[in-house]
């Protein structure tokens, strides 16, 4: 297996996905460029976010449904995913911020390319929601920062199977560690008001430098703590077992054949033969 992208995104879902990063970049920073005060949160966009997004994941599935690329096996392979990451959700649900959940979502990713990991992403944190009690206003964010992590994986350069691989899957599971903590504070944080610690909160109509500033001081005191962890536990994942899952993911994806070209033939001419001979 010479590439990465075993399932590779058409273009249809290619302007599916562009438009659900849009959508979360806009929804995660949007408050940095509204002027005056908030007298609403963040609970009362969400479901409509979550709405938003549940359409967009359909749109995605639809194009590649009508590209061939999303059949029987696909689905499958999308279900297993998510039910693994639900699962290591189960187990940890984010204790001092230990989620191995993405180690799964990053190596589905890594292995059958970004739609799948983006999408394997986004059901994951679902699943793991439903399993935890855990739905709430936060739920889409974690959708798209999850899908978004799905997706880079199946992004990543080098050689699938090299000795440096694993290096590389450590390296960006302990980055997105923190880059996920690090988007899902702005979920929240605008909204804080007088309850945020003294110079950390967000002030409303100020330069963007400024709230920048109060922001990246409230997530090393309050969120690092939590995100490191994250990061470490999935770049040792990455490190330990990081190899032996993408090799069974791979072989796997060679049994299911993904990409093959699926040929119909004609039926044979030939009369039918009983087993006392012709007829």
């Amino acid at each position: 297996m010479t590439s990465r992208r075993v399932i590779p995104l058409r273009w249809p879902a290619v302007v599916a996905v562009a438009v659900v990063g849009v959508v979360g970049l806009v929804a995660f920073t949007w408050p940095f460029f509204v002027t005056g005060e908030f007298a609403r949160d963040h609970g009362n966009d969400a479901p409509w976010l979550f709405a938003l997004l549940l359409a967009l994941l359909a749109v995605v599935c639809l194009a590649e449904v009508t590209a061939g690329r999303l059949d029987a096996k696909t689905i499958a392979v999308l279900g297993v995913a998510a039910a693994a990451g639900g699962a290591l959700r189960l187990l940890s649900a984010g204790t001092a911020g230990l989620e191995p959940m993405f180690f799964i979502v990053i190596v589905a990713g890594c292995v059958l390319g970004p739609g799948v990991g983006f999408v394997s992403g986004a059901l994951a944190v679902t699943t793991g929601a439903l399993l935890t009690g855990g739905v709430g206003p936060w739920l889409p964010f974690q959708m798209i920062c999850a899908g978004g992590i799905g997706l880079g994986a199946g992004l990543l350069p080098g050689r699938p199977g090299g000795r440096a691989e694993r290096w590389v899957v450590a390296a960006y599971a302990l980055v997105t560690g923190l880059v996920y903590g690090v988007f899902m504070n702005l979920w929240f944080w605008p909204f804080l008001g007088t309850s945020a610690p003294s110079g950390m909160g967000f002030v409303p109509g100020a330069p963007l430098v400024d709230n920048l500033g109060h922001y990246a001081l409230f997530y090393v005191t309050t969120s690092l703590g939590w995100d490191l962890p994250r990061g470490v536990l999935n770049a040792l994942l990455g490190l330990l077992a990081g190899p032996a899952l993408l090799r069974v993911f791979r072989r796997g994806a060679r049994r299911a054949a993904f990409g093959v070209p699926v040929v119909f033939e004609a039926p044979s001419e030939r009369p039918l033969q009983d087993a006392g001979g012709p007829r």
